[in-house]
């Protein structure tokens, strides 16, 4: 299976279910890379994102200290950074502020622009503003909602980050949708579609019965000695 085969067929599916993939693929229960708590989602019912992450870190409480053309460089270099992300590609960017993050960084002219590079979406632990005006096709998977931007602005760019619990490091495979996000370890990027494909199978052992007329304890019963035959 090629990597865009693999692509699409993630974009086929909830990140609840890359999460028990993952599992499927390494053979056991314990997979831990993925966020914590409930992330607020710009598009609910968008398709998830899926790609390699292009990774940077901000701040917005307070101004930034640097000279103002060291600011602006930053920036240039941040824009330029997504600009040129081989795809695909997700923006995951931490707010240094968590938790009391109030620089909403993702509004529609952020939002328009990185989709307009070509990035499939945004995670960020920040804060996302303009719901109802932000582009379709560029889910943000966010840590809150806020009205302002306040002081905002790049501190660092291309370097590991922490996002709602997770940490993402540059290049990292990133599934995300309403659920939050998971990283796909590398090493079980090769198992994975049938590791997807095992996992849909074995789930219709149950939801197959549960469907069925005349659905009853003995039916679950059967249906679920066989689904923990076949689970992880």
């Amino acid at each position: 299976m090629t990597d865009q085969t693999l692509i699409e067929l993630m974009r086929t599916v909830d990140t609840p279910t890359v999460c028990n993939a993952v599992e499927v693929a390494q053979g056991r229960r314990g997979f831990d890379r993925f966020t914590r708590g409930t992330p607020v989602a710009s598009h609910p019912g968008a398709p998830p994102m899926v790609g390699f992450a292009r990774t940077a870190r901000l701040a917005a409480v307070a101004p930034p200290t640097d000279p103002p053309e060291t600011v602006r460089e930053r920036r240039m270099a941040y824009y330029r950074y997504m600009a040129e992300a081989p795809a695909p590609a997700v923006a995951v960017v931490e707010d240094l502020d968590w938790p009391d993050c109030v620089g909403a960084y993702w509004g529609e002219i952020n939002t328009s622009v990185h989709k307009g590079f070509g990035l499939q979406g945004a995670l960020t632990n920040g804060v996302v503003r303009d719901l109802g005006d932000l582009p379709e096709g560029f889910p943000v998977v966010a840590g809150s909602v806020g009205p302002s931007h306040a002081f905002v602005h790049v501190r660092e760019i291309d370097v590991p980050v922490q996002v709602l619990g997770l940490r993402v490091a540059p290049g990292d495979l990133v599934h995300a949708d309403r659920h939050g996000a998971v990283v796909v370890p590398p090493e079980v990027i090769a198992d994975l579609a049938s590791a997807i494909a095992r996992l849909l199978e074995t789930e219709k052992i149950v939801l197959d019965a549960a469907r069925a007329p005349g659905f009853d304890f003995d039916a679950f019963a059967r249906a679920w000695a066989a689904f923990e035959r076949a689970r992880t």
